[in-house]
């Protein structure tokens, strides 16, 4: 698939902590972004628990200036929600919050983690962007924002993610692989320094191995929701 996710419009991605959308998704941005399409980062939590020397307090700061240099350089907007790494809670509270967010940014698309994950927090940002969706959409969910209907869901591939995963979509990033690579490396996380996971080896290399199945040089994969391959149609031509 060549063409961007939408042919215009408004692309939201929202991970549970700060990097998530980046790693997983900032080349389907970047494509957008450079195709004069908007888009929108939202963190769920900054991922100030991540650091092995660093108080979560002084690595929340860093984690901020990484979040605002990455979107910058993905020609992105940034929100950033107030809750703490690991404790990310499936809530009322947070499903109308977010409900709020996609109300007012009014995306076309909204990229997310899938289920299939080994981090809670992954798992929770899950279920709270599907109800919260589901929200934005319904009229007697009364809140500050007229309804707004998102118009399609798409999971990103992510590492931590994948029990269950597949790739439906092939979407060329060759052309803005170089500048994806310096979104990830704006964060100390993926370049390494902090995980032992070689975070930045990973995703070049999935670029190449998803670029070789899908036909073309870089290449990033996004799964379909469940069902979504399903067509009602009146005659196949």
């Amino acid at each position: 698939m060549g063409a961007p996710l939408t042919s215009s419009g408004h692309l939201m991605v929202i991970g549970a902590h700060a990097g998530d959308a980046e790693n997983m998704a900032g080349a389907t941005v970047l494509k957008h972004t450079r195709g004069g399409h908007r888009a929108t980062i939202v963190h769920l939590t900054l991922g100030e628990a991540g650091h092995p020397t660093l108080p979560p307090a002084v690595y929340a700061g860093q984690r901020k200036r990484e979040i605002q240099a990455s979107a910058g350089l993905m020609g992105a907007d940034v929100v950033t929600l107030d809750y703490r790494d690991g404790e990310l809670p499936v809530s009322e509270a947070i499903k109308l919050q977010v409900c709020d967010l996609i109300r007012q940014a009014q995306p076309t698309i909204i990229l997310t983690h899938w289920r299939g994950s080994f981090h809670k927090d992954h798992v929770a940002t899950h279920e709270i962007v599907r109800d919260a969706i589901f929200y934005a959409a319904l009229p007697a969910v009364q809140r500050a924002a007229q309804p707004h209907r998102v118009q399609g869901l798409y999971f990103p591939e992510n590492w931590e993610d994948m029990d269950g995963w597949r790739a439906d979509i092939y979407l060329d990033v060759s052309a803005v692989w170089d500048e994806y690579l310096a979104v990830l490396r704006s964060h100390e996380f993926i370049r390494g320094g902090i995980s032992t996971f070689r975070y930045l080896d990973y995703y070049d290399a999935l670029g190449t191995t998803r670029g070789c199945l899908g036909g073309f040089r870089k290449a990033a994969a996004l799964m379909l929701p469940p069902g979504a391959w399903v067509r009602r149609l009146d005659y196949l031509a």
